[in-house]
């Protein structure tokens, strides 16, 4: 997807780059909603190993559509160093984070060798990576990137939309098929208002975009209206009737729809057209991450939140051997209405408090959209040097064009001087031809 991105930004000029970024925010939609479908489909039809046998068809279709429909302009190929070191050492970084976010106060105590092990790692491998990314001939996160402010803006306000989306998103199915006793495929169905309102909202504030050329306001809307969203999924109970929960969540997907791809064009439009795809990728990067630390977070609050209400509601052993990693909603919905009202009841007091959590979070992604410097999008493609080049090579006539056009602005200049002398506007003015310009000034 980033791939993608980064091609519309080298074929598309920036100010129609918005109505194209809008129509990849609607695919993820679509996607979204596909995924968790055919995922329940399988789950509950031929067997859950098919949800990953048909990505192979998918990927070769995207290879031979790749191969056949792209084309990109020709330009000198030059081989890239690659920055085999920054790339280990990061990708080690962020396991080491992504881990002690999951396993930290669930799997393993805060205070456990292991945890503590992780943070510093943690730490150690993002020095080392600046270290060696100042050092780098190609780096493969540029550190001048972050001298750019509005990068940082969008990159952070980005993080923290992958925080908040995926935080919601991770558990949302599994809580409908709890509260409502639907099955997955049902549960994936209801996701459909979150990603159809998402859908939406992306095309729409693209074409916006496109028309306009003013894009700040749009994403600091979306980041409040994720608020809101995040706030009314916080007061769900196990009893809430499931169009409002539907409701919920299309206002959810209506704010992530204004914020996500606008952010992408906001980095975009604000580097030149050599290092655009590097800062595209490295934006998403941290969206990533973002969107890792937030199933991370929330996976962990809950399951702490979850085991500590079962223990004080139910007697000790009563969730089986596996905890509370055994209640799966099938099962749930097999007890006792007594035993099933209790477990369900403590995962909505277990969950949902944490999207209230979340609010201030994207409150301050909003307060950060605010100082973002609102540059003219561009209307047309930027040529590298080595383009401009070519253009003059294959153009072999430029100069004695530029010179004809010389003569008759000359021509031009003298007609215009010559009538204003005779009307008496500036009688000492004197003529003065330029021979660098091919144009005529007045000086008193």
């Amino acid at each position: 997807m980033i791939l993608a991105l980064a091609i519309i930004a080298d074929v598309v000029p920036a100010r129609q780059r918005g109505k194209y970024s809008g129509i990849m925010g609607a695919v993820f939609a679509v996607s979204s909603v596909a995924g968790p479908l055919l995922g329940g489909f399988f789950t509950d039809g031929p067997g859950w190993r098919w949800a990953f046998w048909m990505n192979i068809p998918l990927g070769i279709l995207a290879i031979v559509s790749a191969i056949f429909f792209l084309k990109l302009p020709k330009r000198a190929f030059s081989k890239p160093k690659i920055d085999f070191p920054g790339m280990i050492v990061l990708a080690l970084a962020a396991t080491s984070l992504v881990l002690f976010t999951t396993w930290g106060g669930t799997t393993y105590d805060w205070n456990s060798p292991i945890i503590i092990g992780l943070i510093v790692a943690t730490v150690v491998f993002a020095v080392l990576f600046v270290f060696i990314e100042s050092r780098a001939a190609e780096p493969v996160i540029p550190l001048k990137l972050f001298t750019n402010r509005n990068f940082n803006l969008t990159t952070a306000a980005g993080l923290i939309t992958g925080v908040a989306m995926f935080g919601a998103l991770a558990y949302m199915p599994t809580y409908l098929q709890m509260v409502t006793g639907v099955g997955a495929t049902d549960a994936g169905l209801l996701m459909i208002p979150m990603m159809g309102a998402l859908l939406v909202a992306s095309i729409g504030s693209g074409q916006i975009v496109s028309r306009t050329g003013k894009y700040k306001l749009i994403p600091i809307v979306g980041m409040f209206v994720t608020a809101l969203g995040l706030f009314l999924l916080s007061t769900l109970t196990a009893t809430t009737a499931i169009p409002i929960m539907c409701l919920y969540l299309a206002v959810m997907g209506l704010g992530l729809g204004m914020s996500m791809q606008i952010l992408v064009l906001v980095v975009q439009n604000s580097f030149p057209r050599a290092i655009v795809g590097t800062a595209t990728s490295s934006n998403n990067f941290f969206r990533q991450i973002g969107s890792s630390l937030g199933a991370a977070i929330v996976g962990s609050l809950f399951v702490t939140r979850l085991t500590d209400i079962l223990a004080s509601s139910l007697p000790a052993g009563s969730t089986g051997d596996g905890g509370t990693n055994s209640l799966t909603p099938a099962i749930v919905n097999a007890l006792p209405d007594a035993a099933r009202s209790v477990i369900v009841n403590a995962y909505n007091d277990a969950l949902t408090p944490i999207f209230l959590l979340m609010v201030p979070l994207v409150l301050v992604a909003a307060v950060l959209l605010m100082f973002v410097q609102e540059k003219p999008l561009a209307t047309r493609i930027e040529k590298t040097d080595a383009e401009k080049v070519d253009g003059e090579k294959a153009d072999g006539d430029t100069d004695a064009t530029a010179a004809a056009s010389g003569d008759d602005e000359m021509s031009l200049s003298r007609e215009l001087l010559d009538e204003s002398l005779s009307t008496g506007a500036n009688p000492t003015a004197e003529p003065v031809l330029s021979g660098r310009t091919g144009s005529i000034r007045v000086t008193d």
